[in-house]
């Protein structure tokens, strides 16, 4: 990816932001884009002024494929250098966000898993037909993630929704999340609903499904409290 590439040349979101549509603890977020001890990030993160966005699409995609990681089980200490042997093996940049983690990950795991005795890491990995292949947990996050001709991820559906597809894409809506049944962004269904709108005429005036709105509020409600 060139350095003008929107899905890295720009941030889209907030650590917090991350955490919430991804439905990972901020402080998860947090050491992973900004590990003490001056360690290398696990995520792509810009420099913090303030409170604006620092986090760019590919970060956002890296977060969303190591969420998957946590959810199968793995803790965060072993996540560090699973990422590591993978970026090493791989050899691509941002490798988390590679279509390579998709083909080429399950067996570079596999194989540093067996070597180093980390039971953990070798949960996130089935053997089938002799084949090597990611659990059924991280195969179905990581079937959220669309890959471009380039063969870098350039959307990402998001899994903390039960009804609603929403949908990240550095193309459209400046890489908002976007609710695909209608179009609408998720910011603005929510705007609306704070302002006292009723869940019905959102619906009517965005075109999306009382059930998808009712879920896009579910969500922010939980990431607020």
């Amino acid at each position: 990816m060139g350095a003008d590439d929107p899905r890295i040349a720009r941030a889209v979101f907030t650590l917090r932001e991350t955490a919430a549509y991804l439905g990972v603890a901020k402080s998860t977020i947090q050491w992973w884009a900004r590990p003490p001890g001056g360690r290398h990030p696990l995520i792509t993160c810009f420099p913090a002024h303030g409170r604006q966005a620092t986090v760019p699409f590919i970060g956002f995609a890296e977060a969303f494929v190591l969420s998957s990681f946590r959810r199968a089980g793995v803790p965060l200490q072993r996540i560090r250098p699973a990422v590591e042997v993978l970026a090493k093996e791989i050899s691509v940049e941002h490798a988390l966000a590679s279509k390579r983690l998709y083909t080429d990950g399950a067996e570079v795991l596999f194989d540093y898993a067996t070597k180093h005795g980390e039971r953990e890491v070798m949960d996130l990995v089935v053997v089938r037909t002799q084949q090597r292949q990611f659990s059924e947990v991280v195969k179905g996050y990581l079937k959220g993630i669309h890959y471009g001709g380039d063969g870098w991820a350039d959307a990402v559906h998001l899994p903390t929704y039960a009804n609603a597809d929403v949908v990240v894409d550095p193309k459209v809506a400046f890489g908002l999340p976007l609710v695909i049944n209608g179009g609408a962004r998720v910011e603005d269904l929510v705007d609306r609903f704070q302002a006292g709108d009723s869940v019905a005429d959102i619906a009517a005036d965005f075109r999306v499904p009382p059930e998808e709105v009712e879920d896009v509020i579910r969500v922010a409600t939980r990431a607020a409290a």
